[in-house]
């Protein structure tokens, strides 16, 4: 479970034959602006260039022939930008960045709640992959 979603990205990757899957709760797109002396220093679990590789070569060692697929929940505008900047939607910028950096992994994206204004909390149930979304203010729901 991840709590807490709101311009941040839950990320879920599993295998649905080892039933072996990593959550990650994503805050920022990219660590390359804070890599002032390399990523020492870094919570690498914090960005999506970096804890979403790190997460599948943990999974691959305990799953080497996974066949991986994702979810992922989150990414709402929680500051109220009215304006077209996608500079100013981190929320935006961070689905983005999740969904570049499964493509480039090649896993699959097979459930997505993302956008909106309401923050989320994502529960995931490892036997079957069923995941439900809570949203403020909102019915639940699964993807």
């Amino acid at each position: 479970m991840t709590v807490g979603l709101g311009s941040c990205i839950g990320t879920i990757v599993y295998d649905p034959v080892s039933k072996i899957g990593g959550l990650s709760h994503i805050m920022l797109p990219d660590s390359k602006p804070f890599e002032k002396n390399g990523t020492s220093g870094l919570n690498l679990a914090k960005y999506a260039n970096t804890a979403l590789p790190l997460m599948v070569k943990e999974l691959k060692q305990k799953a080497p022939r996974a066949k991986f697929q994702a979810k992922i929940s989150g990414g709402a505008n929680m500051f109220g930008f009215k304006n077209n900047l996608t500079t100013a939607n981190i929320g935006q910028r961070n689905v983005d960045a999740v969904l570049n950096q499964l493509a480039s992994l090649q896993i699959p994206l097979v459930g997505q709640d993302t956008g909106g204004s309401s923050g989320r909390t994502m529960v995931v149930d490892l036997n079957d992959f069923s995941t439900l979304i809570r949203v403020v203010r909102q019915e639940n729901r699964y993807i």
